[in-house]
């Protein structure tokens, strides 16, 4: 790591509208170092990243690239200069080839300006080998898998020879194995002095990877640590300003008769058979399992997304048939889908709009929809889950992930559901966010909801489930009892033993 800055950024400020993104934020990146970036959502992390990637323009305070204020920017001069984000979802065109997409914005023509096939192909597999990823370059982009996508996004960017890269929640769909290979990819590249800025919620995987960390909350810098000298609990506490004593807020709640049962349940084209499962009334019953395991397709059938070709689903001991989501929601099932930004919300629509968007048969009437209804619903709902926004009309894709996932909860509670799938609601959010997530599913058990929740965080799991259902090979293999379930159980029984 060297002495002077790679980037530096001194009191940035940046508000949109009424909103002030960042109130006095500074950060600063040197070669050869993994510096993270952690906050709530709403801290700032994103608006910052976009000023990096020349995306907006700071109201306030200086960038500094090598020492030298930086004065104007955009996309294209930040890239100019080496700077490359690495997003959660991969932006690569689905149609084109991985060497296509490589060459995307730094293509190189052969004599009268004609594209050199060959010299393409064949500067995608240098790419490529440079950080171990074995991917053909002929290969089209929709057949790869997120972590060959984010491998591609990188060999892009080292392909536009990028010195600082930010990884922005890099890990959020990743398996333990791919995340161990980017973790050797990030080292790899921080040996050969590229500067890295490493956002995650995963406050467990930054030790692993980050030398040091910088703090965001409400838009200011709280602080900068070494990160051998931090512990979780210090960066929680950094994060949101108080001691948070648990974020699993599990409290006992009297469990009553059972609400929904699935009795030898299946769907052979989701890969999923012989499915026997109980949820109570007040009950939490979490769903682990390794990817691949079936767990969101069994979520989906029961829904009905896909349609089940075995057993039964019973509501209230009472058998019901479930082909469409709308017999689902009639029903009183809910399901809260795991990829939130192309299932969950609609990024273009106003907060009001999605709230309400699975009761519009309750504001409809010969005369069209109630919007004065819709308003007083929406209000009402952003006001007990505490979505931070300036205005219910605001688009959804406005707010922090934190609140998009509170945004697509509220639309399903306004239903009144008397069963709530939640398929990874934790996921992508920040430590303070997925604690009140985790407190609303404490008060909706209180009130009588079942819960199935489907979750790859074992400590989430671990901390809210009363009983956990694990899932192999497209059934469920075991449940166990709260009190009998361990990390190492489930897992051996996660991987068939």
């Amino acid at each position: 790591m060297t002495d002077r800055p790679l980037l530096k950024a001194v009191n940035i400020t940046k508000s949109f509208a009424a909103v002030n993104a960042l109130k006095e934020a500074s950060f600063e990146l040197h070669a050869g170092e993994v510096h993270a970036l952690v906050g709530e959502n709403g801290a700032g992390k994103s608006t910052l990243i976009r000023i990096f990637s020349g995306a907006v323009l700071q109201d306030g305070g200086e960038v500094f690239l090598d020492g030298t204020a930086v004065r104007e920017n955009s996309p294209a001069l930040s890239k100019s200069r080496g700077i490359a984000v690495i997003y959660q979802q991969p932006a690569l065109f689905p149609e084109l080839t991985v060497a296509e997409n490589i060459a995307m914005g730094q293509d190189r023509t052969g004599i009268f300006g004609y594209i050199d096939w060959k010299a393409r192909r064949r500067f995608a597999k240098e790419l490529l080998d440079r950080i171990d990823a074995r991917i053909d370059p002929e290969t089209t982009a929709s057949e790869l898998s997120m972590p060959e996508q984010q491998l591609v996004e990188i060999a892009r960017a080292l392909g536009s020879n990028a010195r600082i890269l930010i990884f922005d929640e890099p890990t959020a769909s990743l398996s333990a194995d791919d995340t161990d290979h980017l973790f050797q990819v990030i080292r790899e590249l921080k040996s050969k002095g590229a500067g890295i800025i490493y956002i995650s919620h995963r406050l467990e995987e930054l030790a692993d990877i980050a030398d040091r960390v910088t703090v965001l909350r409400d838009g200011n810098t709280i602080e900068t640590q070494e990160m051998a000298d931090t512990s979780r609990e210090q960066l929680i506490r950094l994060m949101v300003g108080r001691d948070l004593s648990t974020v699993f807020p599990k409290r006992k709640v009297e469990i009553g008769e059972p609400v929904f049962e699935l009795r030898n349940f299946g769907c052979r084209a989701a890969g999923i058979s012989g499915v026997n499962l109980e949820v109570r009334a007040g009950e939490i019953v979490g769903v682990a399992g390794l990817i691949g395991a079936g767990r969101t397709e069994l979520a989906k059938t029961i829904f009905g997304l896909n349609q089940p070709d075995e057993g039964e689903i019973l509501l209230r001991g009472k058998p019901v048939s479930i082909s469409h989501p709308c017999e689902a929601i009639e029903h009183g099932i809910a399901y809260l889908p795991e990829d939130r930004r192309k299932h969950g919300i609609v990024p273009d629509f106003p907060i009001s709009a999605n709230i309400t968007l699975a009761s519009l048969k309750r504001l409809s009437s010969f005369v069209g929809l109630d919007f004065s209804k819709e308003r007083e619903i929406a209000a009402d709902y952003t006001r007990r889950l505490g979505v931070k926004t300036p205005a219910i009309y605001s688009p959804v894709s406005t707010l922090s992930g934190g609140n998009q996932q509170k945004v697509a909860l509220s639309r399903w509670l306004v239903t009144h559901p008397s069963v709530l799938i939640l398929d990874e609601p934790s996921q992508g959010i920040d430590v303070g966010a997925k604690a009140e997530i985790h407190e609303l599913m404490t008060e909706l058990a209180e009130h009588g909801v079942a819960i199935l929740m489907i979750s790859s965080e074992l400590p989430e799991i671990l901390g809210m489930s009363d009983r956990v259902a694990v899932m192999f090979a497209g059934t469920i293999a075991q449940v166990l009892d709260r009190v009998d379930a361990t990390q190492d159980k489930i897992l051996s029984i996660a991987l068939g033993n």
